[in-house]
């Protein structure tokens, strides 16, 4: 098969969860752990970082494979979904898995999954860990898909665990309660294997502590140790009162500033230099093409994107929209279908044109529903069929002083990006 059937074949054979949603969930490893022993086990053939959480395990991801690249270890890089390239979520040193490694995979082990009838996570965690295996990577940063427990990629023994916080998503299958779904994200804690913890959360930090007492680690708070600020477009990092470093960081959200704190405490027990951390999140969208997170796609008209999709993320983007100065926000809106929309809803800008419109994926919410709730809940716009009509239709709008900003879910940014 050429590499776009086999895309083709991958997607039409196996659920996804961020296409179709709850029906590919699998609640147990068994398939994984199955997987892992026709790969040859590869997963106990590398070192790893294991990242979970809510919001900023991407993002966290990122940096500290960007610091793993700069203090000179050969890096691999596993995260999803992706934006345009499916081969976006597996990566060496930045440099995406080749074309005609996926073919060969694929190929090689088609029948393995006919046999074992893989979920689509299931499988790229395989194909991961067996290109990491396979090129014989120093370290490898592993995100998890959702939840921490019973998520694919929680077969691996890291170096160091972190999650970067908890919020309320995904509640169909993490459980309904902050301290449940922190109960599920505790799961990657693993016996004598530090954990660093992004955030003090009152409802989740004796989740954790109790789960670190449990299985005889370490836990690190980074907000008891670390902070970040900006300061006339320079990011300050300290350690207690201490400025660390400064440097020109690239990723201007505000939410960053969490991300940054627990990925510099994350890199500093795994006894990285500070040089080579600097360095790390100076060149983080160089090293790894970290894209649409607060990402500015142009200038004239001014357009920014990002990926925010569940309340506390939505939230911290509409507080650092409100403080930018423009004549009228262009807003182009899609959401996935398993949302508390009337929630979500009552965070967005009442003043902002909105552009509604879905993303092209089964789990997208019907824009007549998404456009309906939303003039229940003040907020003024048309109906257009897809993102890319939507998003045009935004730009030939935009006047002088005007700004489009797109967002809602991360397929509406990956149909734009």
């Amino acid at each position: 098969m050429t590499y776009q059937q086999t895309l083709e074949w991958l997607f039409s054979q196996l659920p996804v969860f961020q296409r179709v949603g709850k029906s590919a969930y699998k609640a147990n490893l068994d398939n994984t752990y199955a997987l892992m022993e026709v790969l040859g086990q590869p997963h106990k053939a590398f070192k790893s970082v294991h990242i979970a959480g809510t919001n900023g395990k991407g993002s966290t991801a990122h940096m500290l494979a960007s610091v793993y690249q700069e203090a000179g270890f050969k890096t691999g890089l596993y995260t999803s979904p992706h934006l345009r390239d499916f081969r976006e979520r597996i990566r060496i040193n930045g440099e995406m898995i080749s074309e005609e490694e996926v073919v060969a995979f694929v190929a090689s082990h088609r029948e393995d999954f006919q046999d074992i009838k893989p979920s689509f996570f299931e499988m790229t965690v395989g194909m991961a860990f067996a290109y990491f295996a396979q090129e014989e990577v120093d370290i490898a940063v592993i995100e998890t898909g959702l939840g921490g427990r019973l998520d694919s990629t929680n077969i691996i023994l890291p170096e160091l665990s972190v999650i970067t916080n908890i919020a309320k998503d995904h509640m169909q299958f993490l459980g309904n309660t902050l301290e449940a779904i922190a109960g599920e994200k505790a799961g990657i804690i693993k016996n004598g294997v530090s954990v660093v913890i992004g955030e003090h959360q009152p409802k989740t930090d004796k989740v954790f502590i109790e789960k670190a007492k449990d299985e005889t680690t370490s836990i690190f708070f980074a907000q008891d140790e670390y902070s970040a600020k900006w300061e006339n477009g320079v990011l300050l990092i300290y350690h207690h009162e201490e400025c660390l470093m400064t440097l020109d960081f690239p990723l201007k959200g505000h939410y960053q500033l969490k991300n940054v704190a627990t990925a510099v405490c994350a890199a500093q027990q795994l006894g990285l230099p500070l040089e080579s951390i600097k360095k790390g999140l100076q060149n983080v969208v160089i090293n790894t093409s970290l894209a649409g997170r607060w990402q500015q796609l142009s200038e004239q008209p001014p357009v920014i994107c990002d990926t925010a999709h569940n309340y506390e993320g939505l939230q911290q983007v509409m507080s650092q929209l409100a403080e930018m100065t423009y004549q009228q926000l262009h807003f182009v809106l899609s959401v996935v279908d398993d949302k508390e929309l009337d929630h979500i809803l009552e965070l967005f800008p009442k003043d902002a044109r909105y552009y509604f419109c879905k993303a092209n994926i089964p789990r997208g919410l019907a824009v007549e529903v998404l456009s309906e709730q939303a003039h229940e809940s003040g907020l003024q716009g048309q109906l257009y069929q897809s993102v890319n009509e939507a998003y045009m239709a935004a730009v030939r709008n935009c006047q002088e002083g005007d700004l489009v900003f797109i967002g809602g879910s991360t397929f509406t940014v990956a149909e734009v990006v």
